[in-house]
């Protein structure tokens, strides 16, 4: 039996790149470098993508204070002495230092989104600028950074003053339910935002030393959104604790 076969032959095969040929795609996290590292912007958005998912337990613990803090105030309790059902909820007058420790918080959150702006811009300019740009860019550089970490400080010291005047009242965290709330909400925000301070930490520690632009960059922009998280959240518990009585 007869069998056909076709051969076909290639002149001039190009399998390099040298050679003028073209090379397969390569699949991976390169970055525009060439470099086997992710790029800033994949960095970036990694990094903010953690943040969210570190931010979301603290989001869902704060709406389940505020279903238990709005559920509790209409439930009734037994009265021992009379064996009756009444209502022991008392509001709790809050000191106006709190809306002092408000604005604060609001500031630190302002100058931390400069400080957030001022190391973006740095870290483009050093990516496309010359010596003596990124050189007089340092020298004018102002220390929002640090700036925010002291109204950080100044705002927990404050809420610990807010805290002995509540006791100076007569409500400690066992006294009635409505301090309790009081005390458990705004410590709990306290203790969260000494996260933010330990980040504020690290980011300056990062500027101190100057690291890598991008790096530092990216520690700053993850901090200074959970600032402003965290900012945000402090305005809703006050808002909350003075209106939903």
């Amino acid at each position: 039996m007869a069998s056909f076969t076709t051969t076909t032959t290639v002149d001039d095969p190009r399998i390099s790149l040298g050679g003028g040929g073209i090379l397969p795609p390569v699949l991976g996290g390169r970055g525009d470098d060439g470099s086997g590292s992710p790029n800033y912007t994949t960095r970036l958005r990694r990094a903010r993508l953690g943040l969210i998912v570190a931010v979301t337990p603290i989001l869902m613990l704060f709406v389940s204070f505020t279903s238990a803090y709005i559920v509790r105030q209409g439930l009734p309790t037994l009265d021992p002495q009379t064996n009756l059902l009444v209502k022991d909820w008392i509001p709790v007058k809050l000191p106006a230092l709190l809306l002092v420790n408000t604005v604060v918080l609001l500031l630190s959150s302002l100058g931390m989104e400069l400080a957030r702006r001022q190391f973006r811009g740095e870290a483009a300019l050093v990516s496309g600028g010359t010596a003596s740009e990124v050189s007089s860019t340092e020298q004018n550089k102002m220390p929002w950074l640090g700036m925010t970490l002291v109204l950080g400080l100044l705002f927990l010291f404050g809420q610990w003053t807010a805290w002995k005047q509540l006791g100076a009242s007569g409500f400690y965290v066992s006294s009635t339910a409505s301090s309790s709330f009081v005390y458990l909400l705004t410590g709990t925000h306290a203790v969260h935002l000494m996260g933010g301070v330990l980040a504020l930490l690290v980011a300056s520690i990062a500027a101190l030393f100057r690291r890598a632009s991008a790096r530092r960059s990216i520690v700053i922009d993850v901090t200074a959104w959970y600032w402003h998280f965290m900012a945000a959240l402090w305005v809703y518990i006050l808002c909350l604790l003075e209106f939903a009585r």
